[in-house]
C-alpha cells in the first residue's frame, strides 16, 4: 500500500481569468521536509511588526527619561560628579587592577563554595540516625549563615580573627575575606542543591532499584545528577551574587575595586570612580544573567515536551 501527500490545486474565475481545473501531485520527501521545517524567528507572523513597536516605545521611554532628568535643576552638577569623563579616564587603571583582586577571590571562592555546599546538602537529607548530631550541626549552620548579613561576617572574621593573634593562622583580609565569602554563600549554595536533589521523583529511585542498582548506586547515578542539574540556572545566580558580594571585602581593607575607587574619590572629591566600578562589575555579570535565561528557558522547553529537566 503506498501512502502520499496530496495538494489539490482550485483556480477559480476571477482575478485570473480562467476555467477552474484541478491537478493533484504527490509531494516528495524533501517537499515534505520543508513544509514542516519551523519558520525563522523573524519570518513569523507579526514578529517584525512587535519588534519595531518595541523600539519605538523604549526609544519613548529613555528619550522621555533622559529629557526629565537633564532638565532638573542639579542634573549639572551630579554629572560633574559622578559621569566626569576625564575622572573616569584617570580612575580606570586603578579600579581595573583592583577589580582582578573581586575577579581573583571570586574564582577561588566559586569552587570551594559548590563543593561545600553539595557536602552540606548530603548531610542535610541524611536518614541515618547515627548522623543526626552532625545533620543537627549542618541545619545549625545553614539557618545562622542564611540570616546573618554577608556584611557582618566578613568584618567579624576580618578583624576579630587576626585579633585571636593564632600563629598558625593567617592575617591576610583578602583571605578572611574570601572565606567569609565562602562561608555565606556555602549556606544558600547547600540548600539549593537540596531542593535539587528532593525534587527529583521517587518513581526515578523505583526504576533504578528495579533494576538492581543499590542505594548507593541510584543516588550516585540517576539522583544526584538530575538534582544537580535541575538547579543549574539558580547555581548560576549564585555565581553572579557572589561576584558582587566580593565587593563588601573593602570593608576590612583589601585594594579591590570598590576600595580603590573610594581612595580615589577621597582624594578628587568625585564619585565618577564609584561608577567605573560599577560598569566592570555589570559587564561580567550580564553575560551570566543571560545565561543563566537561556537556561531557564531551555528548562521549561523541555519541560514542555515532557523531557528531563
Amino acid at each position: 500500500m503506498r501512502f502520499g501527500f496530496h495538494f489539490v490545486i482550485t483556480h477559480t474565475p476571477g482575478a485570473a481569468g480562467y476555467m477552474s481545473t484541478h491537478s493533484s501531485t504527490p509531494l516528495t520527501a524533501t517537499q515534505v521536509a520543508e513544509l514542516l521545517r519551523p519558520k525563522p524567528f523573524w519570518a513569523q507572523r507579526g514578529v517584525i511588526r512587535s519588534l519595531i513597536i518595541a523600539l519605538l516605545s523604549t526609544v519613548v521611554l529613555i528619550g522621555g527619561m533622559a529629557t526629565l532628568i537633564g532638565n532638573t535643576q542639579g542634573w549639572a552638577s551630579v554629572q560633574q560628579a559622578f559621569f566626569s569623563a576625564p575622572d573616569m579616564r584617570e580612575a580606570w587603571p586603578k579600579v581595573v587592577d583592583g577589580f582582578k583582586l573581586n575577579i581573583k577571590m571570586f574564582m577561588i571562592a566559586e569552587p570551594l563554595v559548590l563543593i561545600f555546599g553539595l557536602m552540606l546538602a548530603l548531610v542535610r537529607i541524611g536518614t541515618n540516625p547515627v548522623m543526626f548530631p552532625i545533620r543537627a550541626l549542618a541545619i545549625a549552620y545553614i539557618d545562622l549563615f542564611r540570616g546573618a548579613p554577608a556584611l557582618l561576617v566578613i568584618m567579624m572574621l576580618g578583624f576579630g580573627m587576626p585579633g585571636l593573634r593564632i600563629e598558625w593562622l593567617p592575617n591576610s583580609p583578602v583571605f578572611w575575606g574570601t572565606a567569609a565569602c565562602v562561608i555565606t554563600s556555602t549556606a544558600y549554595t547547600a540548600e539549593t542543591f537540596r531542593a535539587g536533589i528532593e525534587s527529583v521523583h521517587p518513581s526515578q529511585r523505583s526504576a533504578a532499584r528495579s533494576l538492581g542498582l543499590s542505594n548507593f548506586q541510584t543516588f550516585r547515578y540517576v539522583v544526584l545528577p538530575q538534582g544537580i542539574k535541575a538547579v543549574i540556572p539558580p547555581l548560576i545566580s549564585g555565581f553572579v551574587s557572589l561576584q558582587k558580594e566580593t565587593a563588601l571585602v573593602s570593608t576590612i581593607g583589601p585594594m579591590e575595586a570598590t576600595r580603590n575607587a573610594q581612595i580615589y574619590s577621597a582624594l578628587n572629591f568625585n564619585y565618577s570612580s564609584y561608577v567605573v566600578a560599577a560598569l566592570l562589575f555589570i559587564a561580567l555579570t550580564i553575560p551570566l544573567a543571560r545565561f543563566t535565561d537561556f537556561l531557564l528557558r531551555r528548562s521549561a522547553k523541555r519541560m514542555q515536551m515532557g523531557g528531563l529537566t
